[in-house]
């Protein structure tokens, strides 16, 4: 076996960030299924995928160094496919939580997860894209996870849960791999997650607006840019059919300039005014559609987990 000393530098960024993440990082039993989550207080609070607890409302966290937990479920965030779990007995020590919103494209990040029973799987890449938007769809049921950052590090189903770490062994993200067609997501921790573990503290769930748009940020024509002062908008990939987006006259090919009179560049934009405030009060969006600012105002209706 090597020593760590005669590795490249970007084996020893990879290798340390693992060492330090890996404990943190726990392997969940959750009645047929399993998982990963990560602990991010010291009282043995957990964050994990939405789509990895399901319905269930408790479980078994294993990690490492042989310690194993319960946990009961807090409460679920299917729009943000995040979940907090509260441990009934030890655990190890919180992770060390970043900001995504300082991540940048080409940026190294690495993949921390623990599927039952490997005791600890590792994977690295690059950030390749940033402030994505998710569809995910269940038979005739869609939904969209906002702002993923999207990674060519590997991810597996029992990933799903896991951290994306930077170089610097923070948190910046969780990883989510149920795009399905082979991308590696990540779910970011920002001002937004907070909000969103806030409230999953307080109340067990988020009550979020709901418009059913997919779009990726796109640059501004010059002349647009220079006359609003914003280089970058929200290019609309997909308008979920039936949705308030599409039934206010949304259409895929618009960039969103503004939404609620403040500017969007990412989808981050929107999803912050996307809480329980916003639902069934009118929310103006300014598109550019065909070289023509267009205003359309929208409704948020109340996300309804299916």
């Amino acid at each position: 076996m090597l020593a760590v000393d005669s590795l490249d530098a970007y084996s020893r960024t990879v290798s340390s960030v693992a060492a330090a993440v890996t404990p943190h990082v726990a392997s969940l039993r959750i009645g047929p299924g399993a998982g990963s989550a990560v602990v991010f207080t010291d009282d043995g609070l957990l964050l994990t995928n939405a789509h990895v607890v399901g319905n269930a409302r408790d479980g078994v966290a294993a990690f490492t160094d042989g310690t194993e937990s319960r946990f009961d479920v807090v409460g679920t965030d299917p729009l943000s496919d995040l979940a907090v779990l509260r441990a009934r007995g030890a655990t190890p020590s919180a992770a060390a939580l970043g900001n995504a919103d300082e991540l940048v494209v080409g940026q190294l990040v690495v993949a921390v997860g623990n599927p039952l029973g490997l005791a600890g799987s590792v994977t690295a890449g690059v950030v390749s894209g940033l402030g994505r938007s998710l569809p995910v769809r269940s038979g005739r049921a869609m939904r969209v996870i906002e702002d993923v950052i999207q990674t060519d590090a590997a991810l597996n189903p029992g990933n799903s849960g896991g951290a994306l770490a930077d170089a610097k062994a923070k948190v910046v993200g969780i990883n989510t791999a149920v795009a399905g067609f082979g991308l590696g997501m990540a779910v970011p921790v920002n001002a937004t997650t907070r909000r969103i573990i806030g409230a999953l503290l307080a109340d067990g769930r988020v009550r979020r607006g709901y418009l059913g748009l997919v779009g990726v940020p796109a640059p501004l024509p010059a002349p647009v840019a220079q006359r609003t002062g914003q280089t970058t908008g929200l290019r609309l990939v997909e308008v979920i059919p039936g949705s308030p987006a599409d039934r206010a006259g949304l259409r895929a090919g618009d960039l969103v300039l503004s939404a609620g009179r403040q500017a969007v560049t990412d989808a981050q934009g929107i999803q912050r005014q996307l809480f329980s405030e916003a639902i069934g009060k009118r929310l103006p969006i300014t598109v550019l559609r065909n070289g023509a600012m267009v205003d359309v105002i929208t409704v948020p209706t109340e996300l309804v987990s299916t």
